[in-house]
């Protein structure tokens, strides 16, 4: 089997205004623990600094199961309201050989779009991160339009 780079989308209306919400992502993100602490539970930088290509942070999360993520901030376009992360360590690459997400923000919208390869032809998709991705955008847009 050649292996190929498969995606997968989840999106969701947001109503706070668009570049507020895309900051936070691009200078809070850690502050997800406390607002989605059921998925979330640490967040950590190991390396640069938020808003900033190159930033490493260790996540540990909670899909079914205690998992844990390093990733990279590898792109940040503020005119597009564009951020890519990258799976560098931890328990996603179990399943796939690469693994990026990339958040984009428009008005009303915030679209996360998954980019993975399977590590063997019975890697599921990671269809686990939708909800977990759409419920993350949920809270954070209401916790940014009452803060």
């Amino acid at each position: 089997m050649a292996n190929q780079v498969e995606t997968l989308v989840a999106s969701t209306a947001i109503k706070c205004p668009a570049d507020k919400f895309y900051n936070f992502f691009k200078f809070n993100m850690s502050d997800s623990v406390k607002i989605f602490p059921a998925a979330f539970t640490g967040a950590e930088i190991i390396e640069g600094e938020d808003g900033t290509v190159g930033c490493i942070k260790l996540w540990h999360y909670i899909i079914g199961i205690p998992l844990t993520v390093k990733v990279l901030t590898e792109e940040i376009e503020d005119a597009a309201k564009t951020i890519k992360f990258v799976a560098l360590e931890g328990d996603i690459l179990l399943l796939y050989k690469s693994f990026k997400a990339t958040l984009t923000v428009s008005d009303g919208l915030a679209k996360w779009t998954f980019e993975y390869e399977k590590t063997t032809i019975l890697s599921p998709p990671p269809e686990l991160y939708v909800p977990l991705a759409i419920t993350l955008c949920t809270l954070v847009d209401a916790y940014l339009l009452i803060n």
